[in-house]
């Protein structure tokens, strides 16, 4: 039972870390190396008002999860090639059915590598997977090792329980309320037969903002008003119409 319990609170512990560091990364790259943001502006990156992306969340789970089954490769850096190609095809594999799930449930594109060299429906490309083949490497030198003494201190110390308890209730509460949202931008999308791309649509209501000289908040780019929401989309869908 107790097994049980410490393999919970891992899972917990990794969850909220990956979704955070994820977030951090996602945000540095759209800012400074994506093509879908020219004007290098900071872009809260992911559905969530929050700083996480539960994608990065769920993909150091696995990571975890992976590493503890042994290949049966006797050289050990056979070995380590082999569980990191694994883990890469794993998580890109997660990775093209939360992107095609958004498509076809929710009618929109959170991510695009339609421009990347390879890509499947512009969902995983195989840069992107040696992304994730880079970062399963240093999960597994430089955190794995860790993780035991990491939990042995997160059960010991009330406060940083504490911090965990409080992420997931903001966690959740986020969750609902741009659940709200997406639901709206689907009934949208809908209704006028279009796949959203949210990274798109987030430029566009920075670029739409500045021209009206007003500020638009980092984390709450988009108002949950239905009117204000509503708008933003015709004005948004528009521009794709004019541009094509």
């Amino acid at each position: 039972m107790e097994q049980i319990i410490n393999y919970i609170l891992v899972f917990l512990f990794l969850f909220s870390t990956g979704s955070i560091i994820g977030w951090v990364l996602e945000l540095l790259f759209r800012r400074f190396f994506s093509k879908n943001n020219p004007e290098r502006r900071w872009i809260n990156p992911g559905f969530l008002i929050g700083p996480y992306l539960p994608l990065y969340g769920f993909s150091l789970c696995i990571l975890f999860a992976l590493s503890l089954i042994p290949l049966p490769i006797a050289n050990p850096i056979l070995q380590k090639i082999c569980l990191f190609l694994i883990m890469a095809a794993v998580i890109t594999l997660v990775e093209y059915f939360t992107g095609l799930i958004f498509i076809k449930g929710m009618k929109i594109k959170l991510w695009d590598y339609s421009a990347c060299f390879g890509n499947i429906q512009g969902i995983i490309c195989p840069l992107f997977s040696f992304f994730w083949y880079l970062l399963s490497a240093i999960y597994y030198f430089l955190i794995h090792p860790r993780i035991t003494e990491w939990v042995f201190w997160f059960t010991n110390h009330i406060a940083f329980s504490f911090v965990t308890g409080f992420f997931y209730g903001v966690f959740v509460i986020d969750l609902v309320y741009s659940l709200n949202l997406i639901n709206k931008i689907k009934a949208f999308a809908v209704e006028n037969q279009v796949v959203l791309r949210y990274e798109n649509f987030k430029r566009h209501l920075h670029n739409f903002n500045e021209e009206r000289k007003e500020k638009l908040h980092f984390l709450f780019s988009l108002r949950s008003d239905t009117a204000t929401l509503t708008e933003n989309l015709k004005k948004y869908l528009e521009k794709i119409r004019h541009q094509n």
